[in-house]
């Protein structure tokens, strides 16, 4: 303000000054008032614009409000238990600090309350979440924020119509489908930390194709969307979606540490997870999102204890189920609310899993004292039991579907016993396959008991044959089966002492690799199961992954530095296991083949073109060669474009130096040394000899 006085001197202001001046003294306070008449023009935001940034505003400490319309008007004897409703509806979103429900002049409340969050983010999800939602049969809830009521005011009351936006052509996500020579992508990762690197490559013959590299393209891994139209990728603010001829982004999801994702089969939803406990209480770890729109469709809780994926959804993406304890929860698309309002009650549940073709649930929960362990097979929405089957003496379950879901099989685990004088004893463990007939009138249970050790398990995913590796390590045998209808399963091939621990069906069937994983050294074996014929038997080294195309005509083993730091890198083979690329890769972690959207030919299309696949073959031949002749001629021309090069580079020094002659005649003393030869008189002869070799002979005496 003093600098002020001293820019404004007026005749009165200079006056006073020179006052104070004369007056002052040391023993007297300063007087630091502004002089009669000052103006200050100096604004608030220039001396205290810090301070003001923290100045409170009007809405402070009403963002965390809502307002909540329809709610049922109740006389004060209901009004309990209506509070009781409204806290179980909206309480699970956050804590409910404050509440309040207006009534008129009879004490009935007038069919609005007002609730306060501790946090206006909780608020937020309430609005979001519980708009809609109904309570009873009369009562619809219309959640707003209280804020969103001045906006509401301000709408303007003459209405003007939208600009229309200009048109931008959306990348063709599908574009991969329309390669004529159905050519398959694989996405290849490598690198961690900063250096981490993502590929993806075009199965092209007779090299694959570079379509796409990028450093740092996620942190930690990808993973293709189950159709193949999105590559994920994860960072440390969420995940991304990338789609299109060139990967453009198409979609990010905003959370925290993401660890875990999983798309519904159809590719509408996304469930993001991050077990992180450490991002504080308000950060959501379970949530659902609308991939199109990139809306928040739902957060849950996680419990820690759960094991991946914590949802599984159905075939059509109608329905997703979680599982708790003795409960089985089902939500509906697109409220994702309960179905029914009401989770189905099943005590000991242990583990359930869907049809992949029909809105069907198995499940099988434990024995309990007198009670047998049961599988049963639950109809969704509405809840029959189609199909129930009671088991003894189990150890454990595991379900298995068929890809078609034409039948199911539960792996039981049993304890075998003897029986006793006085009591029967558990003498070890015996495995019974129990194999539903889905399709056939009252779903008939056939069972295949076997009772060596069991290692693995695998339908045959176009067909009805599965395959089991049985017996003790390292010797083990793979028996394969088929499902007839109605008979049992019967026994097609008993292969003995292999050495293998996993099985590896081709998308399209009849072909399977059996691999010995980690622990059996990389062994592999391509069989045909038409006939049994082991097409190929070799090893790949220390593999940690088998992986084939969506087509089955070609698969890869890999060995990725997650499992081991020595030999990283793929290999690729044909469905017969005829090597035809060995990649080695520093730091290797993953390959993923695209996946393809199911076939949209017919069964009977299909069984036709088996049928005619030697007319088809003689014209898949005859492309190949061109191919084969393409690269021929590409490596020709390549050549001759470099002869060529040559040829004009010599004629261009020929001319050069024939332009040089007259300059080297001056330089020689006009002795024109380009045409001496060794008759030419100004030549001198010299001759020069060198060793070549000895030889040493014995000459006979005689």
């Amino acid at each position: 303000m003093a600098k002020k006085m001293l820019a404004d001197k007026t005749p009165q202001n200079e006056d006073n000054i020179k006052n104070n001046d004369d007056t002052f003294n040391e023993d007297e306070e300063p007087n630091f008032s502004d002089p009669e008449g000052f103006i200050d023009d100096i604004t608030d935001e220039e001396l205290l614009g810090d301070i003001l940034k923290q100045k409170p505003s009007e809405t402070d400490g009403v963002e965390s409000v809502i307002v909540i319309d329809g709610v049922p008007q109740v006389e004060p004897e209901r009004l309990e238990k209506l509070q009781s409703v409204i806290s179980k509806v909206l309480g699970k979103f956050g804590t409910i600090v404050n509440q309040y429900y207006p009534k008129n002049e009879n004490g009935y409340t007038k069919g609005y309350i007002f609730l306060e969050y501790n946090n206006p983010l909780n608020a937020l999800a309430a609005a979001q979440s519980v708009n809609n939602y109904k309570i009873d049969k009369q009562h619809t809830f219309k959640v707003n924020l209280f804020t969103d009521f001045k906006k509401f005011e301000e709408i303007p009351d003459e209405w003007e119509p939208p600009k229309p936006q200009e048109f931008k052509a959306a990348a063709d996500l599908h574009y991969y489908l329309l390669e004529p020579d159905a050519y398959d992508q694989f996405c290849v990762l490598c690198g961690n930390g900063p250096s981490v690197t993502v590929q993806v490559w075009q199965n092209s013959a007779p090299e694959p194709t570079l379509l796409e590299e990028r450093s740092r393209w996620t942190e930690t891994y990808v993973k293709w969307s189950p159709l193949g139209t999105y590559l994920a990728t994860f960072h440390k603010l969420g995940v991304a979606l990338w789609g299109g001829p060139q990967f453009l982004q198409q979609a990010r999801f905003s959370q925290k540490g993401v660890e875990c994702i999983d798309f519904s089969p159809g590719e509408r939803y996304l469930v993001t997870y991050t077990p992180r406990t450490d991002l504080g209480s308000e950060q959501k770890r379970l949530v659902i999102w609308d991939i199109l729109t990139g809306q928040e469709k739902r957060a849950f809780f996680a419990d820690g204890s759960s094991v991946w994926p914590i949802f599984r959804w159905s075939h059509d993406d109608k329905y997703l189920a979680r599982m708790g304890e003795d409960i089985l929860s089902v939500y509906e698309t697109p409220s994702f609310g309960l179905l029914d309002k009401k989770s189905i009650k099943i005590p000991g549940i242990r583990d359930f899993s869907w049809s992949p073709t029909d809105n069907v649930l198995a499940y099988w929960v434990p024995e309990d004292k007198d009670v047998p362990a049961r599988v049963t097979l639950l109809e969704i929405p509405n809840r029959n039991e189609i199909r129930n089957k009671n088991l003894f003496n189990v150890a454990d379950c595991k379900i298995y579907w068929q890809k078609s879901g034409d039948y199911l099989c539960v792996k039981v685990d049993r304890f075998a016993k003897r029986k006793e004088k006085t009591e029967q004893k558990y003498t070890g463990m015996s495995y019974n396959f129990e194999i539903f007939h889905m399709r056939e009138k009252q779903i008939p249970v056939d069972s295949v008991e076997i009772k060596e050790p069991i290692h693995a398990f695998a339908w045959e995913p176009v067909g009805s044959k599965f395959a089991i590796i049985h017996g003790e390590i390292p010797s083990v045998n793979v028996s394969f089966y088929e499902v007839r209808y109605g008979h049992q399963p019967a026994l097609l091939k008993k292969l003995e002492k292999k050495a293998c621990n996993h099985l590896f069906w081709s998308p399209s069937g009849q072909f399977i690799v059996l691999a010995g994983l980690t622990t059996m050294a990389g062994a592999l074996e391509f069989i045909d199961t038409n006939d049994f014929t082991i097409m190929n038997s070799t090893d790949h080294y220390q593999t940690s992954d088998v992986e084939w195309d969506p087509t089955g005509r070609y698969v890869v083993t890999a060995v990725s530095s997650w499992k081991t730091s020595v030999d990283n890198g793929y290999w690729i083979w044909t469905f017969q296991g005829r090597i035809l690329k060995r990649v080695n890769l520093n730091q290797f972690n993953q390959l993923l083949w695209r996946p393809r959207p199911p076939t949209l030919l017919t069964p009977e299309q299909i069984k036709e073109i088996k049928k005619n696949l030697k007319k088809y073959s003689a014209q898949f031949e005859s492309k190949d060669r061109m191919r084969l002749t393409r690269a021929s001629k590409e490596l020709i021309e390549k050549r001759c474009a470099a002869m060529k090069a040559f040829e004009e580079y010599r004629s261009k020094r020929i001319q050069e130096w024939n332009n040089q002659k007259k300059r080297r005649l001056e330089l020689r003393n006009g002795i024109d040394t380009d045409e001496l030869d060794s008759d030419s008189k100004n030549v001198e002869e010299e001759v020069i000899e060198f060793f070549v070799k000895e030889e040493t002979f014995i000459i006979d005496e005689k």
